[in-house]
Protein backbone atom coordinates (compact mmCIF):
# COMPACT_ATOMS: atom_id res chain seq x y z
CA UNK A 1 0.00 0.00 0.00
CA UNK A 2 1.43 3.39 -0.92
CA UNK A 3 1.55 6.22 1.57
CA UNK A 4 -0.91 8.13 -0.63
CA UNK A 5 -3.44 5.28 -0.33
CA UNK A 6 -2.81 5.15 3.40
CA UNK A 7 -3.56 8.88 3.57
CA UNK A 8 -6.82 8.30 1.70
CA UNK A 9 -7.71 5.46 4.04
CA UNK A 10 -7.00 7.72 7.01
CA UNK A 11 -9.18 10.44 5.50
CA UNK A 12 -12.02 7.96 5.03
CA UNK A 13 -11.62 6.82 8.60
CA UNK A 14 -11.85 10.44 9.75
CA UNK A 15 -15.16 10.75 7.96
CA UNK A 16 -16.59 7.47 9.25
CA UNK A 17 -15.24 7.54 12.80
CA UNK A 18 -14.09 3.91 12.71
CA UNK A 19 -13.11 2.53 16.14
CA UNK A 20 -11.60 -0.78 17.28
CA UNK A 21 -10.18 -2.30 20.48
CA UNK A 22 -6.81 -1.18 21.84
CA UNK A 23 -3.77 -2.72 20.11
CA UNK A 24 -0.85 -4.39 21.92
CA UNK A 25 1.86 -2.02 23.24
CA UNK A 26 4.29 -2.99 20.44
CA UNK A 27 1.64 -2.52 17.77
CA UNK A 28 0.51 0.76 19.34
CA UNK A 29 4.09 2.08 19.21
CA UNK A 30 4.28 1.28 15.49
CA UNK A 31 0.90 2.86 14.85
CA UNK A 32 1.88 6.00 16.77
CA UNK A 33 5.05 6.28 14.71
CA UNK A 34 3.14 5.96 11.41
CA UNK A 35 0.55 8.50 12.55
CA UNK A 36 3.31 10.93 13.50
CA UNK A 37 4.99 10.46 10.10
CA UNK A 38 1.71 10.91 8.25
CA UNK A 39 -0.12 13.50 10.35
CA UNK A 40 1.27 16.81 9.06
CA UNK A 41 1.07 15.87 5.38
CA UNK A 42 -2.40 14.46 5.82
CA UNK A 43 -3.63 17.55 7.66
CA UNK A 44 -2.13 19.90 5.07
CA UNK A 45 -3.42 18.02 2.03
CA UNK A 46 -6.85 17.18 3.38
CA UNK A 47 -7.50 20.69 4.66
CA UNK A 48 -6.49 22.25 1.34
CA UNK A 49 -8.62 19.76 -0.63
CA UNK A 50 -11.70 20.34 1.51
CA UNK A 51 -11.43 24.13 1.44
CA UNK A 52 -10.51 24.42 -2.21
CA UNK A 53 -12.90 21.72 -3.45
CA UNK A 54 -15.93 23.95 -4.10
CA UNK A 55 -13.89 26.95 -5.30
CA UNK A 56 -13.64 26.06 -9.02
CA UNK A 57 -17.43 26.08 -9.39
CA UNK A 58 -17.65 29.29 -7.43
CA UNK A 59 -14.92 30.88 -9.54
CA UNK A 60 -16.60 29.72 -12.75
CA UNK A 61 -19.87 31.29 -11.70
CA UNK A 62 -18.00 34.43 -10.67
CA UNK A 63 -16.30 34.69 -14.07
CA UNK A 64 -19.64 34.32 -15.80
CA UNK A 65 -21.22 36.97 -13.57
CA UNK A 66 -18.21 39.24 -14.11
CA UNK A 67 -19.20 39.52 -17.78
CA UNK A 68 -22.33 41.37 -16.62
CA UNK A 69 -20.24 44.00 -14.79
CA UNK A 70 -19.54 47.18 -16.78
CA UNK A 71 -16.23 46.92 -18.64
CA UNK A 72 -14.60 49.78 -16.74
CA UNK A 73 -15.25 48.05 -13.38
CA UNK A 74 -14.36 44.45 -14.33
CA UNK A 75 -10.69 44.52 -13.44
CA UNK A 76 -11.27 46.03 -10.00
CA UNK A 77 -14.17 43.66 -9.36
CA UNK A 78 -12.06 40.66 -10.44
CA UNK A 79 -9.26 41.72 -8.07
CA UNK A 80 -11.74 42.14 -5.21
CA UNK A 81 -13.18 38.68 -5.92
CA UNK A 82 -9.67 37.16 -5.97
CA UNK A 83 -8.91 38.82 -2.64
CA UNK A 84 -12.10 37.35 -1.12
CA UNK A 85 -11.20 33.86 -2.37
CA UNK A 86 -7.66 34.16 -0.98
CA UNK A 87 -9.02 35.40 2.35
CA UNK A 88 -11.42 32.44 2.50
CA UNK A 89 -8.59 29.95 1.86
CA UNK A 90 -6.18 31.70 4.24
CA UNK A 91 -8.73 31.67 7.07
CA UNK A 92 -10.19 28.21 6.59
CA UNK A 93 -7.21 25.99 5.73
CA UNK A 94 -5.52 26.58 9.13
CA UNK A 95 -8.87 26.09 10.89
CA UNK A 96 -9.39 22.71 9.20
CA UNK A 97 -5.74 21.68 9.67
CA UNK A 98 -6.22 22.15 13.39
CA UNK A 99 -9.43 20.09 13.42
CA UNK A 100 -7.85 17.34 11.28
CA UNK A 101 -4.67 17.25 13.40
CA UNK A 102 -6.80 16.68 16.50
CA UNK A 103 -8.91 13.98 14.82
CA UNK A 104 -6.11 12.04 13.10
CA UNK A 105 -4.43 10.26 16.04
CA UNK A 106 -7.44 8.37 17.37
CA UNK A 107 -9.07 7.80 14.01
CA UNK A 108 -5.91 6.81 12.17
CA UNK A 109 -4.81 4.57 15.02
CA UNK A 110 -8.08 2.69 14.90
CA UNK A 111 -7.88 2.24 11.13
CA UNK A 112 -4.27 1.09 11.18
CA UNK A 113 -4.97 -1.33 14.02
CA UNK A 114 -7.94 -2.77 12.17
CA UNK A 115 -6.31 -3.11 8.75
CA UNK A 116 -2.67 -4.03 9.46
CA UNK A 117 -0.89 -6.60 11.58
CA UNK A 118 2.32 -5.82 13.45
CA UNK A 119 4.63 -7.13 10.71
CA UNK A 120 2.87 -5.01 8.07
CA UNK A 121 3.15 -1.95 10.29
CA UNK A 122 6.90 -2.56 10.66
CA UNK A 123 7.20 -2.66 6.87
CA UNK A 124 5.26 0.60 6.56
CA UNK A 125 7.55 2.32 9.08
CA UNK A 126 10.68 1.07 7.29
CA UNK A 127 9.29 2.26 3.97
CA UNK A 128 8.08 5.62 5.30
CA UNK A 129 11.44 6.41 6.88
CA UNK A 130 13.49 5.32 3.89
CA UNK A 131 15.15 7.81 1.55
CA UNK A 132 13.51 5.98 -1.35
CA UNK A 133 10.06 6.70 0.10
CA UNK A 134 10.88 10.39 0.44
CA UNK A 135 12.32 10.50 -3.07
CA UNK A 136 9.26 8.68 -4.41
CA UNK A 137 6.96 11.14 -2.63
CA UNK A 138 8.69 14.09 -4.28
CA UNK A 139 8.71 12.35 -7.65
CA UNK A 140 4.98 11.62 -7.32
CA UNK A 141 4.23 15.32 -6.83
CA UNK A 142 6.36 16.23 -9.87
CA UNK A 143 4.77 13.46 -11.91
CA UNK A 144 1.27 14.71 -11.11
CA UNK A 145 2.24 18.24 -12.14
CA UNK A 146 3.88 17.05 -15.36
CA UNK A 147 0.88 14.91 -16.33
CA UNK A 148 -1.54 17.74 -15.49
CA UNK A 149 0.44 20.20 -17.63
CA UNK A 150 0.59 17.80 -20.57
CA UNK A 151 -3.10 16.97 -20.38
CA UNK A 152 -4.12 20.61 -20.04
CA UNK A 153 -1.89 21.63 -22.95
CA UNK A 154 -3.75 19.13 -25.13
CA UNK A 155 -7.23 19.21 -23.61
CA UNK A 156 -7.34 22.76 -22.25
CA UNK A 157 -8.60 24.48 -25.41
CA UNK A 158 -11.28 21.82 -25.93
CA UNK A 159 -12.40 22.05 -22.30
CA UNK A 160 -12.42 25.85 -22.49
CA UNK A 161 -14.68 25.73 -25.54
CA UNK A 162 -16.97 23.18 -23.92
CA UNK A 163 -17.09 25.27 -20.75
CA UNK A 164 -18.13 28.34 -22.75
CA UNK A 165 -20.85 26.30 -24.44
CA UNK A 166 -22.03 25.07 -21.05
CA UNK A 167 -22.05 28.61 -19.63
CA UNK A 168 -24.07 29.80 -22.63
CA UNK A 169 -26.56 26.94 -22.30
CA UNK A 170 -26.98 27.55 -18.57
CA UNK A 171 -27.38 31.27 -19.12
CA UNK A 172 -30.13 30.59 -21.69
CA UNK A 173 -31.91 28.28 -19.27
CA UNK A 174 -31.68 30.92 -16.56
CA UNK A 175 -32.94 33.55 -18.95
CA UNK A 176 -29.89 35.75 -18.57
CA UNK A 177 -27.52 37.19 -21.12
CA UNK A 178 -24.72 34.69 -21.81
CA UNK A 179 -21.17 35.98 -21.41
CA UNK A 180 -20.07 37.80 -24.53
CA UNK A 181 -17.94 35.67 -26.79
CA UNK A 182 -14.90 37.45 -28.03
CA UNK A 183 -15.21 37.96 -31.75
CA UNK A 184 -12.11 37.61 -33.87
CA UNK A 185 -10.49 40.91 -34.70
CA UNK A 186 -11.55 42.16 -38.13
CA UNK A 187 -8.89 41.84 -40.77
CA UNK A 188 -7.77 45.03 -42.46
CA UNK A 189 -9.18 45.45 -45.93
CA UNK A 190 -6.75 44.56 -48.64
CA UNK A 191 -5.73 47.65 -50.52
CA UNK A 192 -6.17 47.46 -54.23
CA UNK A 193 -3.79 49.40 -56.40
CA UNK A 194 -5.41 52.20 -58.37
CA UNK A 195 -5.15 51.94 -62.13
Amino acid sequence: MTFRKLGLALAIALATGTAVADPSPAKKALIDKIVALQQQGLADGLAANIVQGPLPQLMQAGRAALQQVPQDKREATAKAMDAELKKFVDENVPYLKDKISKAVPATASALLDERFNEDELKQIVVWAESPVSQKFGLASVELQKAVAQKVMAEAGPTLEGRLKTLQGNLAKQLGIQPPAASAPAPKPAASTPKK
